[in-house]
């Protein structure tokens, strides 16, 4: 399946359908007076988060959605049919912008969720809505009003736990190979990972989801090499591991150049909780790995995980640590959660307590 994270696509909703002007006309009744029903409601344009998803290249092959007009009213009181909805089934982690994409609609981060993008245009009443006892026989009616129409940008940005991130040829596709059941292209060149993947990593028991980045690069934030147009799928996440290969003449500065380029970016992954390792320590010496173990620490501040996914050593250690973090950072997110709910219903207590006057 191939990856797209970024759609534009156009949508519009129904029409509403006109009222009708019709006259009862019937054989042995003397009095007949206006029975055009009014016009049906036209269908609205929905978008809703499922599960399955983890791409947006179906808009890619079809960038129109339109929902049905409503169906005029009729003689004999009848109402029009309303039209049908159009929902845009999307992945959980899609934002959605106005065309200038810069202005957010939504952002869909939950399976389930679902926004209304344009509403469907009201129908018209027909001429037995406008009968009165001064116009017994009104001969108009209300034409449906206009759909909504809309351009809109559809961005993706992944739902995981933790991000891998590194030079090119750091060994993350290896790690998430070895540590998931995700097959991501892994080979001896920069770039291979050309996309994002994602996998999920168990330790202990306890399972979280891991993506995986295409490498970057000095000068990445100004577009050499791939760029940083990837970045935007770890902003989510709640840890970072970021991957040092050992075979780096210099570790610090392979790292050092990373950090650059997520602070150039912005949006905060510069403050996210970080794992740094050594990767591929089974290609050099003891003497070797002892060194660059020491100038990586330097440079991070930390003594860094030494790994290898060839050999499995420091695996289950790492994936450790990223899983505290994960429970740790999930285990504040609900406590801020509850909190937010009991600061809502004291506000709702306290709002229904002033408005009663005595």
């Amino acid at each position: 399946m191939k990856f797209l994270d970024e759609a534009k696509v156009y949508i519009r909703s129904g029409d509403g359908g006109a009222g009708a002007v019709s006259f009862r006309r019937e054989k042995f009744i003397e009095f007949g007076g206006p029975d055009g029903g009014d016009g049906g409601r036209g269908g609205d344009v929905w978008v809703e988060a499922v599960n399955g998803l983890n791409t947006l290249i179906d808009f890619r092959y079809q960038q129109h959605f339109k929902a049905k007009i409503g169906t005029h009213g009729m003689g004999r009181n009848r109402t029009g049919a309303n039209g049908e909805d159009v929902t845009l089934k999307v992945p959980v982690g899609t934002q959605i912008f106005e065309e200038d994409q810069e202005t957010p609609i939504c952002d869909l981060t939950e399976e389930g969720q679902r926004f209304l993008l344009a509403r469907g245009g009201n129908g018209g009443f027909g001429n037995a809505h406008f009968k009165s006892s001064v116009n017994q026989a009104p001969d108009w009616a209300n034409p449906g009003l206009e759909g909504e129409e809309k351009t809109i940008w559809l961005r993706l940005k992944l739902i995981a736990d933790a991000g891998l991130v590194g030079l090119p040829n750091a060994g993350k596709s290896t790690f998430l190979a070895s540590v998931t059941r995700a097959r991501p292209k892994i080979a001896n060149y920069p770039f291979t990972t050309l996309h994002p993947n994602l996998g999920v990593a168990t330790v202990d028991g306890q399972e979280f989801v891991l993506a995986d980045i295409p490498g970057l690069i000095e000068g990445a934030h100004e577009g050499v090499g791939i760029g940083d147009r990837f970045l935007g799928h770890i902003e989510r996440t709640r840890v970072l591991l970021h991957l040092v290969s050992a075979q780096e003449e210099k570790v610090g500065k392979a790292y050092q150049t990373v950090k650059n380029e997520l602070e150039a970016y912005g949006e905060d992954l510069i403050e996210k909780p970080e794992i740094v390792a050594l990767s591929q320590i089974d290609v050099i010496d003891e003497a070797t790995l002892k060194k660059k173990t020491k100038e990586l620490a330097k440079a991070c501040g930390r003594t860094p995980f030494q790994i290898s996914a060839a050999t499995g050593a420091g695996m289950t250690e790492v994936l450790r640590a990223l899983r505290d973090i994960i429970v740790e950072a999930k285990g504040e997110g609900e406590k801020q959660k509850k909190l937010k709910i009991r600061h809502r219903d004291a506000v709702d207590e306290d709002a229904q307590e002033g408005g009663v006057d005595d």
